[in-house]
C-alpha cells in the first residue's frame, strides 16, 4: 500500500514482461511447457487491476516478450522490419486483450467479485487467439498457447474441443495458480489449497483417459532430400533438390516392405514444375517407378493467369495425377497484399517476386493398400496451424484417413520454427485421432501417431528416409464434431463477464442530506 505510483508502474511493467518471457520458454526448442500457465498468471496479476490504459501498455510489453523471441525466425534471412512488424501486430491482439481485462477487471475487483474477475481470463485468452489466428488477411495462427503443450498432460483437452479447449485449460491453470497465491498472500490457508486441487484436476482428468489410436496399420515411407544450402534460395538450385528427392526414394525402395502403400515428398522438393517441363516430369516418374506406389509431391505449378500455385501432386505408378493446391497461402510469404503500400515501408515485399493463388478445394486422395483403400488428407506448411482447415480435411471425406503435413523449412534455418511446427502437427494428432505424416525438406520429419508421439525423427539439414507402419482411421473425436462451439462459448462468456463488469462499476450518486430550514426562513 505505502509503494509509490512510479515504483508500482515499474513493477507491474517487470511482470508483464517475465510474462511474455515465460510464454516464450514454454515454446520449443526450449519446451519448458509448464511456464505458460505461470505466464498466463503473472499476465493476469498485473493486469486485473491495471484499468483499460494501463492494461493496454502492459498487454503490449507481455506481447513483446513472448513474440519478439518466439518469432525470432521470421527475420533470419529477410531483416530485422518484417521480424518486429509481425512479433508487434501479434502482440496488439495480447494488448487488447489485456486492455479488456485490466477494464472489467478492475471494475470486479472494486465490486468485491475476485472470482468473476478471475473468471475473466482464460476466455479472454481463447478468444484473443482466435481473434489473431482469422485476421487480418487470414491470420496467423502461430504459437498459441495450446501450441506449447505438446508434451503437457493439459494436450489432452485438444481431442475434447481442440487447440482452443487445451489454451482455456492452460489459462485456467495459470489463473487457479493466481487464485491460490492470492489466499495465501491473505492468510486464508485452509482456501488455498482447493484452486491448485482443480488445476491437478485440469491436469490429470484428460491424462487419465485412453486416447482412441487404434486403427488398422499401412506402411507408408517419407523422403527429406535435403536442399544445397539454406535460406531464400534455398530452391537456386531447383533441379539439384529434385534429384535429391528422387536419390532418397530410389534408395528408400531398396529396403521397403512389399506392403508399402505410400511415399511422401515435402514442399517444394520440385520447385520446377513437371507439367511445364518434361525433365522434372521424367525424374518423379522415375522416382514413382522404383518404389512402384504412388508418390505425394510437392510442386510449384505455373497456373493460366501467371500466378502460381503451392501443390501437391499424387502420382501414380499408372501416370494418372491428382492434385491439391493450398487453400491458405501465406501472406507476405507467398503473396504480397497490398503490396504497392507496403512498399513504402519495405522493398522487402519485391522478394515475393510472383504471388501464389489460393486454391479452392480441400485435398483428398485414395491410396490403394492390400488390406483396403484409405485416404491421404494433405496439409502444406502453415496450413497446420489453422483450426477450420485441419477440421475440414479431416471431415471431408468418410473412411479411414491419414494426415500429410508437408513443409519446407529451408527459409529458417537452423531456428526453433521446425521445432515448433512439428510440436502443432503433434496435437493435431491427438484433435483428430488421426496419424501424420509430417515431411520437411529439411527436417524435422517423422511419424507422428494419434496419441501425439513422433517416430523416426529426422534432425535439420540432413538427407534422409524412413519407412514405418501408421494406424489409419475413421473415427472422429469430439472436437472434430463441435467445431469452433469452444470458441462462441469462450466468446460469450466473455461477454457476460464484461456486462457484469459495467453493472458491477455504475458509480452510486451520494447526496448530502438537505441542511434544515432555519426558524423564519422562507422555503
Amino acid at each position: 500500500m505505502g509503494v509509490s505510483s512510479p515504483t508500482r508502474y515499474a513493477v507491474r511493467l517487470l511482470g508483464a514482461a517475465l510474462a511474455g518471457i515465460c510464454l516464450w520458454l514454454a515454446f520449443p526448442t526450449h519446451d519448458l511447457w509448464w511456464l505458460a500457465p505461470v505466464g498466463v498468471g503473472l499476465h493476469a496479476l498485473v493486469t486485473l487491476e491495471a484499468g483499460w490504459w494501463c492494461g493496454l501498455g502492459l498487454g503490449l510489453v507481455a506481447g513483446l516478450g513472448c513474440f519478439v523471441p518466439v518469432l525470432s525466425w521470421s527475420g533470419i534471412y529477410v531483416g530485422t522490419l518484417p521480424w518486429m512488424a509481425l512479433s508487434t501486430l501479434q502482440a496488439l491482439y495480447v494488448a487488447l486483450m489485456s486492455a479488456l481485462v485490466g477494464y472489467a477487471g478492475r471494475r470486479l475487483l472494486r465490486a468485491g467479485h475476485r472470482g468473476w474477475a478471475l473468471a475473466l481470463v482464460p476466455p479472454a485468452w481463447v478468444v484473443m487467439e482466435w481473434a489473431r489466428s482469422t485476421t487480418p488477411f487470414g491470420g496467423f495462427p502461430w504459437a498459441r498457447l495450446a501450441f506449447s503443450q505438446a508434451d503437457s498432460p493439459l494436450v489432452y483437452w485438444a481431442a475434447i474441443g481442440g487447440a482452443p479447449l487445451v489454451t482455456g485449460a492452460v489459462a485456467a491453470a495459470g489463473t487457479l495458480t493466481l487464485a491460490t497465491a492470492y489466499r495465501v498472500t491473505e492468510r486464508n490457508y485452509p482456501g488455498a489449497p482447493w484452486p491448485l486441487a482443480v488445476a491437478a484436476a485440469l491436469c490429470a482428468l484428460p491424462a487419465v483417459t485412453t486416447l482412441p489410436t487404434h486403427g488398422r496399420e499401412v506402411t507408408v515411407g517419407y523422403v527429406q532430400g535435403n536442399v544445397p544450402r539454406a535460406g531464400l534460395d534455398f530452391n537456386a538450385e531447383r533441379r539439384a533438390v529434385l534429384d535429391n528427392h528422387v536419390r532418397g526414394t530410389e534408395a528408400l525402395a531398396e529396403r521397403a516392405p512389399a506392403d508399402l502403400s505410400l511415399v511422401l515428398w515435402p514442399e517444394n522438393s520440385s520447385d520446377i514444375d513437371p507439367f511445364g517441363n518434361l525433365d522434372a516430369m521424367a525424374q518423379i516418374t522415375k522416382a514413382v517407378a522404383a518404389v512402384r506406389v504412388p508418390v505425394l509431391v510437392g510442386a510449384v505449378i505455373e497456373r493460366p493467369d501467371g500466378t502460381l500455385a503451392n501443390a501437391s501432386l499424387f502420382v501414380e505408378p499408372n501416370g494418372q495425377i491428382g492434385r491439391y493446391d493450398k487453400v491458405h497461402p501465406v501472406p507476405f510469404a507467398e503473396y504480397i497484399p497490398w503490396r504497392d503500400f507496403f512498399r513504402v515501408f519495405s522493398d522487402k515485399v519485391d522478394l515475393v517476386r510472383r504471388d501464389f493463388t489460393a486454391g479452392t478445394e480441400i485435398g483428398a486422395f485414395r491410396v490403394p493398400s492390400a488390406g483396403g483403400d484409405y485416404w491421404a488428407l494433405p496439409t502444406i506448411c502453415f496450413e497446420v496451424a489453422y483450426d477450420d482447415l485441419m477440421r475440414d480435411s479431416v471431415n471431408s471425406r468418410e473412411g479411414e484417413a491419414l494426415l500429410v503435413v508437408q513443409t519446407n523449412n529451408a527459409t529458417f534455418g537452423f531456428t526453433a520454427e521446425s521445432e515448433q511446427q512439428l510440436a502443432i502437427s503433434r496435437i493435431r494428432a491427438i484433435e483428430h485421432g488421426r496419424a501424420i505424416v509430417h515431411v520437411s525438406t529439411v527436417g524435422v520429419s517423422g511419424f507422428v501417431h494419434p496419441d501425439g508421439t513422433v517416430t523416426a525423427r529426422t534432425s535439420l539439414f540432413e538427407a534422409a528416409q524412413a519407412v514405418g507402419q501408421l494406424p489409419v482411421r475413421s473415427e472422429t473425436t469430439i472436437s472434430d464434431r463441435i467445431g469452433p462451439v469452444p470458441e462462441w462459448l469462450a466468446l460469450a462468456a466473455l461477454l457476460l463477464l464484461v456486462a457484469a463488469a459495467r453493472g458491477s462499476g455504475r458509480p452510486v450518486r451520494v447526496f448530502a442530506p438537505a441542511a434544515p430550514a432555519q426558524e423564519g426562513t422562507r422555503v
